[in-house]
């Protein structure tokens, strides 16, 4: 990864940044989560350092927040990759010395928090417990929805989702399905308890979340929304 690419990142994670999300938030002892997500390509104007994702993460520190600790998902970021796509990202933030320093796509072959992909849970990497000081074993937060981040994002807000609002339904906007999480050290996946999550929008008139519940997909949620975007 060049020096440019790890600059932009840096300044997208810095704290000069805003952000803005939507979906559901998750606060107890985790050691791993799990989401299905269905991937939309929502727009971000072509020049802006800002981004946008759908996105599941894990965060153990006194204040978590989405963006901050260890995630995956979709995102569109043209003054990453050059274009409107979304692309499959890994990234990670972590605090040291009341510093805050990040990575995006950089996979250190050593152990802990592993990232299996698609239907049959392939292994294809992980985020070693020694590059964090609060979350070594576990987190005490988890995240399932999108977020959009940058410099202009308060101001100018890129589209997240599909662009919809979460109350048009099945469709029209995104969602994320069989939302789980592994509550203790025997690897085992459970649904969430409903009394730990909190469904949220950042910026109800820029994007929505809708459709919280529990059915056959297993515990779900909508969201997304238009922000600024024309």
């Amino acid at each position: 990864m060049d020096n440019t690419i790890l600059q932009r990142i840096g300044e997208l994670a810095s704290n000069e940044s805003r952000m803005l999300g939507a979906g559901i938030e998750y606060w107890d002892e985790v050691y791993g989560i799990r989401g299905s997500i269905y991937v939309y390509d929502p727009k971000v104007k072509k020049d802006s350092q800002d981004l946008t994702a759908s996105w599941i993460q894990i965060s153990n520190l006194p204040k978590a927040a989405v963006g901050v600790g260890i995630g995956v998902g979709s995102c569109v970021s043209p003054s990453l990759s050059g274009d409107n796509f979304a692309r499959f990202h890994i990234f990670w933030v972590r605090h040291t010395m009341g510093q805050k320093e990040s990575m995006m796509d950089h996979d250190p072959k050593t152990e802990n928090w592993w990232l299996a992909y698609g239907s049959n849970n392939t292994p294809i990497g992980y985020w070693p417990s020694s590059q964090f000081s609060y979350l070594k074993a576990k987190g005490d937060y988890a995240f399932w929805g999108g977020y959009v981040q940058g410099p202009i994002a308060a101001s100018d807000p890129p589209q997240m989702g599909s662009g919809h609002f979460a109350s048009e339904g099945f469709g029209k906007t995104t969602f994320i399905r069989n939302i789980q999480v592994i509550e203790d050290k025997n690897n085992k996946l459970v649904t969430p308890n409903i009394r730990d999550s909190d469904p949220f929008s950042s910026d109800p008139k820029l994007y929505s979340y809708d459709g919280y519940g529990l059915n056959d997909n297993g515990m779900h949620v909508y969201y997304g929304g238009p922000g600024k975007y024309s």
